[in-house]
């Protein structure tokens, strides 16, 4: 049975000690082997930190509360795995968020399982049916800004759990608007099923955005080549305020949650055989 983690990040009581940045210690195949048997049976959300996500974390309260009602806290971030291993001697593994949905997709999901897409184009939802044989993709795409807007932040609510349970529920909106959502539906107790706070994911598996090569991805350098590709809306991130990072590693003690105390099994060639099965099944 899959393990559920009540994730708490706490500040200790002197204003000199380091906030607590616990993170769940899994890479992509392993954590794509827990999400495949999660089940419908209860609702857990899963967040993928980035550099942006601890600085937001160290600003905003909200924001730390909303991580620490996350089932999983999964490091998105090679840079920051870098930077961990480099000033804390810490060796964290790394389950991108663009990685895990893009295997969720290829090696998990069947033409038959209900999923929830909130963001992303209308467009984009139709390439997804059409590329994974999905029969259940249920696609919302609230207005910029919903957020700020109690009556659209609960419209979103209720279409989420109208179509509970679901097996995935992919929150692509970015943060913080994602984690909130996944803090709500948690607290409201009736959605069922596993939502993942994915950001610019679906962009990548549909096409609309390029990921960095692989050698740049492996040294920790996609945030360069993001920022090359689309300086006028990414500069004043990466270079105004990604330096922040910096300053905040001091105040940052990171903390390794195991993962189950037996590594889990590869997902099965009969697995993978069935899911490929269906969808062929399905385009005859």
């Amino acid at each position: 049975m899959v393990q559920f983690r009540q994730w708490n990040p706490t500040r200790t009581s002197h204003a000199r000690n380091p906030l607590l940045y616990p993170l769940d210690d899994y890479d992509v195949d392993d954590f794509v082997h827990l999400a495949s048997e999660y089940g419908q049976e209860r609702y857990g959300f899963v967040v993928t930190p980035n550099a942006d996500h601890l600085i937001r974390f160290h600003e905003d309260e909200s924001f730390r509360a909303a991580y620490a009602d996350a089932s999983y806290v999964l490091l998105d971030s090679r840079f920051l795995s870098y930077l961990f291993r480099l000033t804390k001697g810490t060796r964290t593994r790394v389950c991108t968020g663009s990685d895990l949905t893009a295997e969720l997709f290829n090696r998990v999901i069947k033409p038959s399982d209900p999923i929830v897409l909130i963001g992303a184009e209308a467009s984009q939802a139709a390439q997804l049916r059409a590329t994974f044989g999905l029969e259940h993709l249920i696609h919302y795409n609230p207005p910029m800004g919903f957020i700020k807007d109690p009556e659209e932040v609960e419209h979103c609510l209720r279409f989420i759990e109208s179509h509970s349970p679901f097996r995935f529920c992919f929150l692509a909106v970015g943060a913080p608007q994602q984690e909130i959502l996944a803090q709500r539906l948690r607290a409201r107790g009736v959605a069922r099923g596993m939502a993942l706070c994915i950001g610019a994911s679906i962009n990548f598996i549909t096409g609309q955005e390029r990921r960095a090569p692989k050698w740049m991805q492996q040294l920790g350098t996609e945030w360069l080549f993001r920022l090359l590709m689309n300086p006028p809306r990414l500069a004043r991130r990466y270079l105004v305020r990604g330096p922040r990072i910096f300053a905040l590693l001091p105040k940052t003690q990171v903390r390794l949650n195991s993962r189950l105390a037996s590594k889990p099994a590869p997902l099965t060639p009969s697995l993978l055989a069935s899911t490929a099965d269906a969808r062929a099944a399905k385009s005859a």
